[in-house]
């Protein structure tokens, strides 16, 4: 079969004899992978006849460990599904509980809520942009892009201690309530990231070799992204409008104004432009909160019995004391009722699901979630299909596939 013009569905059937295709393992050890993803790619030339992913290398158990720990020790797990934003998942983790137990939290926690999960978003779309430009051979556009994470990461620490695991959400509100320092900071960040989304569109919006390596290169139609249940910016770059936080609109994300952005052409580089856009919404989002952050609590009122009391509570009352021992011993807590719910959020890889059972105990009967990177990765071999060996970087980097989550 000659290399040019491109191969056709007929001329790939996997039945059809093919002298000199070969197989080649791409990872699990490999750069541009990541992480431990596994790729056996089938080979004619140059030209990706077929691709298989395979999974489980990172796998951990995580959903069977929602049968066994309680709600709020959790979020130690979800924290370490998608790492690169891990308060995004504390936030779809206790939602999906919260809506289980019929609990609302107070204005200010929504708020910040939104906050974090919005520095979520740019913080993984940076690390995405900036190993897809690097898998491509544009290393200062990775620097660009991965120094503002340091200063995320800081504001993180300034509001819960911790800079990756962060486990800051609670059932019922928040770890801790904001600072005025981290405030400060969150105000700073706004102010200086403008400046690191022009440096990056100016090292490669018009750059020729990174707009050759992307554009027309794992085409997804808009009908196909619907079939395969794609979600996120892969989905909104073939066409689909959809985005949870405006069709099923959750936490305070009613009261902000934002755009939904998509793209139509589908392949790498307009997932690529569909997630720039994406973070400059996303300070949109920040600074409208933090300018109109509620005063308040943030956690539910003491006569739920459901929220952690805090250290100094402990300490020095009885009463923090006894609501401490009656929430985290095993045959104590809090009742569930025995129910089921789904709960989905916008994450920054698309829609992110927890499915909960409810038996009446501390604990969940079943925890299931719904990770995009399991959909994404799925998608791999109908993306690359004819092209060469050297789109493969472009097509896995714009998926931006997460393993510990694509694995659970």
């Amino acid at each position: 079969m000659p290399l040019w013009p491109l191969p056709t569905a007929g001329d790939l059937a996997h039945d059809e004899p093919r002298p000199y295709v070969w197989t080649m393992n791409f990872g699990p050890q490999h750069p541009a992978t990541h992480t431990t993803l596994r790729l056996v790619l089938k080979l004619d030339g140059e030209r990706v006849v077929d691709a298989m992913p395979d999974i489980g290398y990172l796998h951990s158990g995580f959903e069977k460990l929602g049968e066994h720990l309680d709600f709020n020790q959790y979020v130690t797990i979800a924290d370490r599904m998608n790492y690169v934003s891990p308060m995004a998942n504390d936030v779809a983790w206790h939602l999906a509980v919260e809506r289980l137990l019929g609990l609302e939290t107070p204005p200010r926690c929504q708020y910040l809520r939104v906050i974090v999960c919005e520095l979520s978003r740019i913080s993984d779309h940076l690390l995405c942009l900036g190993a897809m430009g690097l898998d491509i051979g544009a290393f200062t556009h990775f620097v660009y892009a991965f120094n503002p994470r340091e200063q995320i990461y800081d504001i993180f620490e300034a509001l819960c201690g911790a800079r990756l695991t962060n486990s800051y959400t609670r059932v019922g509100g928040l770890m801790y309530d904001a600072s005025p320092n981290a405030i400060a900071m969150i105000r700073d960040f706004l102010r200086e990231i403008p400046k690191t989304f022009r440096d990056m569109d100016r090292l490669l919006r018009r750059n020729r070799i990174f707009v050759d390596r992307t554009r027309g290169v794992g085409v997804l139609g808009r009908d196909e992204a619907i079939l395969r249940s794609c979600s996120g910016p892969v989905a909104r770059a073939s066409g689909v409008s959809r985005d949870l936080r405006k069709d099923e609109p959750y936490l305070a994300y009613r009261d902000f104004d934002f755009q939904v952005c998509c793209a139509d052409e589908g392949d790498c580089l307009a997932r690529y432009l569909v997630r720039m856009e994406e973070m400059r919404e996303s300070v949109k989002i920040i600074h409208q909160a933090i300018e109109n952050l509620p005063a308040g609590p943030v956690n539910v009122g003491d006569e739920a019995r459901m929220v952690l009391p805090t250290k100094e509570a402990v300490s020095s009352t009885i009463e923090g004391l006894i609501t401490h021992f009656e929430l985290v011993m095993s045959n104590r807590g809090f009742a569930t009722p025995c129910e089921e719910v789904y709960n989905a959020t916008e994450a920054p890889n698309g829609e992110l699901g927890f499915y909960l059972v409810g038996d009446g105990t501390a604990r969940a009967y079943r925890a299931r979630c719904r990770p995009p990177s399991l959909v994404h990765f799925a998608l791999f071999p109908h993306l690359i299909r004819g092209h060469t060996l050297s789109d493969v970087v472009a097509v896995l980097g714009s998926l931006n596939v997460i393993a510990a989550e694509l694995d659970r």
